[in-house]
């Protein structure tokens, strides 16, 4: 008997112990699917920001008309306090004008091309025939020097464009997404993604282009010319410049498709003379130096909680070869859909909900990490601001058009029976997938940095890192519509239901800092 009652009082010691779990409230889940299935204006919200304000680099006026339309729509859609949120300094925007890219001898070559970002045009027309460097070879780059001023040069040799015998888009299978839940085996690490020689060697060389770049600039050079890191005509382009203020300006640059560029250098390899024009006219803005976030807020209902605060977010910037859909305009109009979902179907938050629009994420997550410092906290959390103890969760979406499957925990196992919780009522939209592995590269870490609870979910690749990531493809016909619906509903959800629980979702010990 005494066994007997030992063993009662073990059960209810360990059911007390345990994370209390309410069951899903299903019928404020219908109202969301109701709202985003069958009101969706995530695709509207996305064709404003991509189609009509375009490429949004931070600092330049098209994202700043971004922002402002952004945060006009909140306001239009009932949030609260609704408005451009200064981070810190960020620099001088860029912005293109216009360009021309031609080979005119031996024969007539419209150019794929587009400048890298704050880099310096051409100041009018200039022809000329170019001179091909192969920078992988030291040696070759000394016996150069003093001869290439006023030069156009090609750095680098024919690239090894391969077909691809597989589609680009494509979805995680059930084995990829039960190997990702599975825990990491202790002391492997794992490979994401192999690379070709052609890569590898791409790889290498960046570590030295800061110094070929200063070579170019101390010679010159009129124009350096790269070739796209992609086949099929697709444009990789990202900075050949820097943002920072009283910096010294770059060399002109231009990325050129892969395929336009090796037909030049196989025609100077066989001495055939070859001839181009170009006309880049970019342009520097230094009239506000400040970077901005788009901030709003739901209110919370619940008198004690509304106070605490969970939040949403994703980058706005993007790179400016494309119109930024993929990355991440389709994050930040999956983010607002969610929030507008939340608002129209009358849900009651007892937490306050607030929206991020970040921006500078592209230069090393500045926006958010400057918001994080300015309200949040620093030093791996032993520095603590007011919304330290307020913050219970922050949700980014940054990977491209894909549906969600899933979340990573960041390492956080308590949270594990929260969200298979959460996920429960969406096991058949196919996002079920609980993994305790971290994921990095994007604005969650600046929370997870400090020990407040960032998460970002697991999507479909569908061809983010192959086609669309930094190109300029990376338009609004290349978006998903059913993945984003299923996104902007998955996401609201998971929010309201963190700002439903009776306490702030468990954090993680913090680490120390070195």
């Amino acid at each position: 008997m005494r066994r007997l009652f030992f063993g009662i009082i073990c059960i209810f010691l360990a059911a007390g112990s345990s994370v209390a779990h309410e069951p899903a409230d299903l019928q404020s889940i219908t109202k969301i699917k109701s709202e985003g299935f069958n009101r969706s204006e995530v695709m509207e919200t996305l064709s404003y920001l991509t189609d009509v304000h375009g490429s949004r680099l931070t600092g330049s006026p098209g994202l700043m008309a971004a922002s402002e339309w952004a945060r006009d729509q909140l306001t239009e859609w009932g949030l609260s306090n609704a408005r451009l949120e200064p981070w810190g300094t960020f620099g001088k925007g860029w912005s293109t004008e216009g360009f021309i890219v031609e080979m005119i001898e031996p024969g007539y070559m419209h150019m794929l091309a587009y400048p890298k970002a704050w880099t310096p045009g051409t100041d009018g027309e200039l022809v000329g025939t170019p001179i091909l460097l192969d920078v992988d070879d030291d040696k070759l780059v000394e016996e150069n020097k003093g001869k290439l001023s006023g030069a156009i040069v090609l750095l680098g040799k024919a690239e090894d464009i391969q077909g691809d015998f597989e589609a680009d888009e494509r979805r995680y299978t059930a084995e990829e997404l039960a190997d990702l839940a599975a825990a990491p085996e202790p002391g492997v690490r794992r490979s994401r993604r192999s690379y070709s020689e052609a890569q590898r060697r791409r790889f290498a060389r960046r570590g030295k282009m800061r110094k070929i770049r200063k070579f170019l600039a101390d010679e010159g050079v009129a124009m350096s010319i790269e070739a796209s890191s992609l086949g099929y005509g697709t444009l990789r382009v990202t900075s050949g410049g820097t943002f920072r203020n009283n910096s010294d300006p770059a060399v002109p640059q231009i990325v050129v498709a892969g395929e336009h560029y090796n037909r030049i250098v196989r025609l100077i390899e066989k001495e055939i003379p070859v001839k181009l024009r170009l006309n880049v006219q970019n342009r520097f803005h230094e009239e506000d130096s400040l970077g901005y976030n788009v901030l709003a807020e739901l209110p919370g209902y619940d008198r004690k909680l509304k106070k605490e605060i969970v939040m949403l977010g994703a980058h706005l910037d993007s790179w400016h070869a494309g119109t930024g859909a993929t990355d991440n305009g389709s994050g930040s109009a999956v983010m607002m859909e969610a929030i507008r979902i939340l608002k129209k179907s009358g849900v009651k938050p007892r937490r306050t909900i607030r929206i991020a629009l970040w921006t500078g994420e592209e230069q090393g997550l500045l926006g958010s990490r400057g918001f994080v410092k300015k309200h949040v906290g620093e030093a791996g959390g032993k520095v603590q601001k007011d919304e330290y103890d307020l913050i219970s969760a922050y949700y980014n979406m940054d990977n491209g058009t894909g549906k969600i499957r899933g979340i990573y925990l960041q390492s956080n196992d308590a949270l594990r029976p929260i969200f298979e919780s959460f996920f429960e009522p969406f096991h058949d939209l196919d996002a079920s997938t609980i993994t305790l592995r971290n994921t990095g590269g994007t604005d969650h870490l600046a929370f997870d940095a400090i020990g407040v609870p960032g998460f970002q979910f697991i999507q479909d690749p569908i061809a983010y890192f192959s086609r669309t990531w930094h190109t300029n493809l990376d338009v609004l016909d290349h978006i998903q519509k059913s993945d984003l619906m299923q996104a902007s509903v998955v996401i609201a959800a998971i929010v309201y239901q963190t700002a439903m629980l009776d306490e702030k979702l468990p954090r993680k010990p913090l680490q120390p800092t070195p």
